[in-house]
């Protein structure tokens, strides 16, 4: 060492004295820094960037301010050396201080210099080394090693040093990095100094990063070595505890693996400060655990949870091998005990008993059984499964088991007869939804007495339900059975009276003091009152006591032949076509059941063999077809249908043979459907009008004035013309009325004046002998629709009336014996004037059909039918006719309907 370095040497260590001085002594801010510092910063360092950080954690509480002699730097409270403006950082380098200044004025101060990070290679032409030469890598430090701090740790070294006048410098962490002042170099020296204590579970290794610098030039003389600092280790950190502390086992298991007991070390792996050694402090009489593994095991076989549930070891974890040296800690473990199913559950009595009424209902709980089990409560080792082992053959009870209180209940499902047994032994045994285990007792079971209790009771059928098997139609008063009940008390029938509850079809007497069953109605199986052959009844008993029972008796009626086939009623539709043979099926119906029913045979009766055909569809239809075309009508076919006993008869097969549209007769959609109380009121109707008119005939007959007129002009008759049916003309008047003007007596062939009223123009060709009214010129109409007065007719011009060639005298000839038929036509041919008049102003669709029409003739057979057809007597009164009259019906239907 020569003088240069030993005087840096003593100002270092009276720097150091001083600094532990004012520690202790006189407290300031001169602890903050170190005397230097050395940090590495790009070319061109921005605003804001920081340099480095300085560890400031040992400043003073008291520091107030900080400061830098240099503008473009600043330190700040937490240690960052940063730039507060964009500026150079000379190859050279650049030099600064910064201090910290408490309250008192006194600072601490620290020099800092920044070096240039090399950015590009050093020019050849001003350095010349042919080799790198750096010296000793690597390096290693003891962790918390603080005696004698600061320490050299190693002289690091370039070969650069003999070419040129350097100094060192170093950067990276422990530098100017986290930790933050755990290295430093000497620059003049190379000397490599820790300046604190580093702990290698946090800091296992530093690489910081060496430079070499020419004093002059501020050129590095050599390239940048990286230095590898290890921390060895010591043996600082005991063993801890990893994971749960909790296990369990199953009791009463010998060498059973409880858990595994784990356990981490801190120090550095693979040596002895991490080999961890386990041990029980207690517990070692029924638990035992690997040293090596700590893997718990049990040790016998007598860990009985029901005596003690959970156990609490020590446990002792210890480094370096186990060595009395070692590092060690202790936890106590929780080894629980898992419940097995060593404990059948027992009963808290030796045997209960209990008494019960007959005919009690049932689902009624008679008794609690409590039981006991030792296992733990709520699981299936604990729960109870009840089951009666013997005495319950009959299905009078029933177990379960109350899930809180893991009782057992008898329950009584069926009402019990003291008669049939006044005591009933059960036994009842118990055992758990899980099989024994790991004991030798076995499942208990317990006896249940249970005592019946006499009931005064009502009468008892025997049986119950009486079942009898017999034939249909059996004559009135035949006995079928005798249904009686008993007294189960005296087992007698004596004083019992029988009624029946319930009979639907009334055909069976029963017996008031016997039961006697008898025939009241003749039976019949095919009656709506028998489902499946079957009838039932209900008969009730009555004891002296009034006491009551009920029976019911089922009834089998066997079939015998007594329905035959029979044919449909209605009419079966044939459709008419041209050039093809219509058919229709004939499908018989037997209510009775094989063999006196299906397959039944059909055959035609003569005289209808040889217009009709039979072929066989099935054993109930067959198909009936023409032989022939046959014209449209209604035939009624003759056929012996009979079952499969011969037991049968001849039907009328009712065939309809018409033109169709949709599969449906044309007639039968058009005609009019009345039923008989649309008929009925038609004819009342009918019937009234014409009471109306010969009322209203005999009322004009009793206040008419004589009439006057000349036997000469008339032969005391009315001759109307009838031999001619040429159309009318439409609207005229079909009647021509005399007035009450007419004289009594008519003489010659003149007409007096006022001999008759108003005549209009009679028509020879008026229909049915009517006359046709046809207004003339010069005739006045009267305001009686269709009647004209004698001043507006003019008799002398007879030319304008056509008799047919024949004078008035051979047209009307009416005398006094007549009078009241003139009369009689008069009122009639009024009120069918005034109808014909209210007809021709009525609406065309509407009355239309209330006017002769000409009918195209439909030949022989046609559907239209006749209007005469309603006085047809080979219906016997069926009025079915009337919904097929045919087109001429409905007009006068409507008409009828619409008055």
């Amino acid at each position: 060492m020569n003088s240069q370095e030993a005087a840096k040497m003593s100002n270092y260590v009276i720097l150091w004295i001083c600094f532990v001085v004012q520690i202790h002594l006189y407290p300031c801010v001169q602890s903050c820094f170190p005397p230097s510092f050395q940090a590495m910063a790009p070319e061109d360092v921005a605003a804001g960037y920081v340099i480095s950080k300085v560890n400031v954690a040992i400043c003073d509480s008291k520091v107030e301010r900080f400061g830098s002699s240099d503008p473009d730097f600043a330190v700040r409270a937490d240690g960052s050396i940063v730039a507060l403006h964009s500026t150079r950082i000379p190859a050279a380098g650049r030099a600064f201080s910064v201090w910290a200044e408490d309250s008192n004025g006194r600072q601490s101060k620290m020099d800092i210099h920044i070096l240039q990070t090399l950015s590009q290679k050093v020019k050849t032409g001003i350095l010349r080394r042919s080799k790198r030469r750096w010296s000793p890598p690597p390096l290693s430090i003891v962790e918390n090693d603080s005696l004698g701090l600061p320490k050299n740790v190693e002289q690091i070294g370039s070969d650069s040093s003999s070419q040129y006048k350097v100094y060192y410098g170093i950067s990276g962490p422990g530098v100017d990095e986290e930790p933050v002042g755990v290295f430093t170099v000497e620059p003049s020296s190379g000397m490599l100094r820790v300046h604190k204590a580093v702990d290698r579970e946090q800091y296992p290794q530093f690489e910081i990063l060496a430079r070499v610098y020419d004093r002059y030039t501020n050129q590095e003389t050599d390239k940048p070595l990286p230095i590898k600092v290890n921390v060895i280790d010591q043996n600082d950190n005991a063993p801890t505890f990893a994971g749960s502390l909790k296990f369990s086992v199953l009791e009463q298991k010998a060498d059973a693996v409880v858990g595994q007991i784990n356990a981490t070390d801190r120090d550095e792996a693979g040596t002895d400060h991490t080999k961890i050694r386990y041990k029980l402090l207690d517990g070692n009489d029924l638990f035992s655990i690997d040293s090596q593994t700590g893997v718990i095991k049990t040790k016998t076989a007598s860990l009985d949870r029901e005596v003690k549930d959970n156990h609490l070891i020590t446990v002792e974890i210890r480094d370096m091998n186990g060595a009395p040296n070692g590092l060690f800690n202790t936890a106590t473990a929780t080894i629980l005990l898992k419940d097995i199913n060593d404990n059948p559950p027992l009963f808290s009595k030796s045997s209960h008993s209990v008494n019960v009424k007959e005919n009690m209902e049932g689902e009624t709980l008679i008794v609690r059984i409590p039981v006991e089990d030792k296992d733990l409560k709520k699981t299936p080792n604990w729960n109870s499964v009840f089951d009666i082992t013997k005495g319950n053959e009959q299905g009078h009870f029933r177990i379960e088991r109350d899930p809180d209180t893991n009782e057992g209940l008898l329950y009584l499902t069926k009402p019990l007869d003291y008669e049939m047994g006044k005591t009933l032994k059960l036994e009842v045994q118990a055992q758990n939804e899980e099989p024994l285990t790991g004991t030798q007792a076995t499942w208990a079971s317990i006896p249940i007495n249970v005592n019946v209790e006499d009931v005064d009771e009502g009468p008892e059928f025997m049986p119950k339900n009486l079942k009898l098997r017999i034939k249909e139609g059996l004559p009135n008063g035949t006995i079928i059975s005798h249904y009686t009940a008993r007294d189960p008390e005296t087992n007698s029938s004596a004083g019992i009276t029988y009624y029946e509850l319930s009979d639907p079809a009334s055909w069976i007497d029963v017996g008031k003091t016997n039961g006697e069953l008898k025939i009241a109605n003749t039976m019949d199986r095919e009656s709506d009152f028998v489902k499946n052959s079957m009838y039932n009844i209900t008969v009730k008993a009555v004891d002296p006591s009034a006491k009551t029972s009920t029976g019911t008796v089922f009834i089998t009626l066997d079939d015998v032949n007594d329905n035959m086939p029979m044919l449909p009623t209605h009419d079966l539709v044939l459709c008419e076509k041209t050039g093809q043979l219509g058919s229709v099926v004939l499908v018989a119906e037997d209510k009775d059941e094989n063999p006196f029913s299906s397959p039944f045979l059909f055959k035609l009766i003569e005289p209808e063999e040889g217009k009709w055909t039979l072929n066989k569809l099935n054993d109930t239809a067959v198909t009936l077809q023409q032989a022939s075309e046959l014209p449209t009508g209604v035939y009624n076919v003759p056929v012996l249908v009979t079952d499969l006993q011969g037991f049968g008869d001849t039907q009328m097969a009712r065939v309809r043979i018409c033109r169709c549209q949709y599969n449906q007769c044309v007639a039968s959609q058009s005609s009019v459907a009345l039923g008989v109380g649309g008929i009925l009121t038609m004819l009342l109707g009918l019937a009234l009008l014409l009471l109306l008119c010969l009322l209203a005939a005999c009322a004009c007959a009793a206040k008419r004035e004589k009439l006057e007129l000349k036997d000469d002009l008339w032969s005391g008759g009315m001759l109307l013309k009838s031999n001619t049916e040429g159309p009318g003309e439409e609207g005229s008047t079909l009647v021509i009325v005399p007035t009450s003007g007419v004289e009594q007596s008519v003489k010659g062939s003149a007409v007096d004046n006022g001999t008759f009223g108003t005549m209009n123009t009679m028509n020879a060709n008026s229909l049915a002998g009517a006359w046709q009214a046809t207004p003339q010129p010069g005739l006045q109409q009267s305001s009686a629709a269709g009647v004209m007065t004698k001043d507006m007719i003019d008799m002398n011009t007879s030319s304008q009336y056509d008799f047919g060639g024949k004078g008035m005298d051979e047209v009307f000839l009416l005398n006094q014996r007549d009078a009241i038929t003139l009369h009689t036509w008069r009122t009639n041919g009024i009120f069918l004037d005034m109808k014909l008049n209210y007809l021709a102003t009525g609406e065309e669709a509407r009355y239309a059909d209330d006017i002769l029409h000409t009918y195209n003739f439909e030949g022989e057979g046609s559907v239209a039918g006749s209007v005469g057809c309603c006085s047809d007597q080979s219906q016997y009164g069926n009025l079915d006719f009337l919904n097929t009259l045919g087109p001429k019906f409905k007009p006068l239907a409507d008409v009828w309907n619409k008055k």
